[in-house]
């Protein structure tokens, strides 16, 4: 049984567009090679904080390793027509910026909410290629 929600329909209809969250755990994220960080806890936080908000999902390598832990937030369709955009977070390796994330994706995230200011220090630009495979 798919645990997707319609995106056509009226069941779409009645949902709201929520932010998506895509979590690296490829090659380097979310493995020893980044020690000191319960991999699988901050993504069972994550989504545990996120349930009612967010879609959080997790991929293979998003190669942009030198920033591992990875993790973009996409807006939902009201924060891209706002003019919110992907953001793309690296070395998100404590529960601290995790929770930081969490806090402002629950505020509306891209587009409808300012993140915290220390979120700043995890933004990154990844290269085009790259962003075209997960933005699409």
């Amino acid at each position: 049984m798919s645990r997707r929600v319609r995106t056509t329909g009226p069941a779409a209809a009645a949902q709201p567009a929520r932010c998506t969250v895509t979590v690296c755990r490829g090659c380097c994220c979310g493995t020893s090679k980044i020690p000191g960080l319960d991999h699988a806890e901050q993504l069972a936080r994550l989504r545990q904080a996120l349930a009612d908000t967010a879609q959080v999902r997790v991929t293979g390598c998003l190669d942009a390793c030198e920033h591992g832990n990875v993790m973009v937030v996409q807006p939902s369709a009201t924060g891209r027509a706002a003019g919110g955009r992907p953001v793309w977070l690296g070395l998100v390796n404590d529960s601290d910026a995790t929770a930081d994330i969490a806090d402002w994706i629950t505020a509306g995230g891209p587009g409808l909410a300012d993140p915290p200011g220390i979120l700043d220090l995890y933004a990154f630009t990844p290269s085009r290629r790259i962003r075209r495979a997960v933005e699409g």
